[in-house]
């Protein structure tokens, strides 16, 4: 199971775990979190969100086109498997979220 820890304006929000491979996602928030939510569609209220595929949220951040097709090839990556996306760019994603892979 691959992990990954979701930064809100540089403080640790939670983590997105990859369940299943390439099918199902859980994201739970850390108990101590108190600052803005990740997303407005993973208010703080419920504490972890379950997933039948990738997150929108997520997929969202992504890079498409010619910047998606390069990052695939630098960094070879297949196509289908976005939480290797997500977390090869996560440290450079628009708006105030990062997402760096836990080992």
């Amino acid at each position: 199971m691959r992990k990954a820890e979701v930064l809100v304006d540089g403080a640790r929000a939670g983590v997105l775990e990859e369940t299943e491979p390439n099918r199902r996602y859980r994201f739970v928030y850390d108990e101590n979190y108190r600052g803005l939510p990740v997303s407005l569609t993973m208010p703080i209220v419920s504490k972890s969100y379950e997933f039948d595929g990738f997150p929108p949220f997520f997929d969202g951040l992504l890079p498409e086109g010619v910047m998606l097709e390069s990052l695939l090839k630098g960094a070879k990556i297949d196509r289908t498997d976005l939480f290797l996306q997500l977390v090869t760019v996560g440290e450079d994603l628009v708006g105030n979220v990062q997402v760096r892979e836990l080992r």
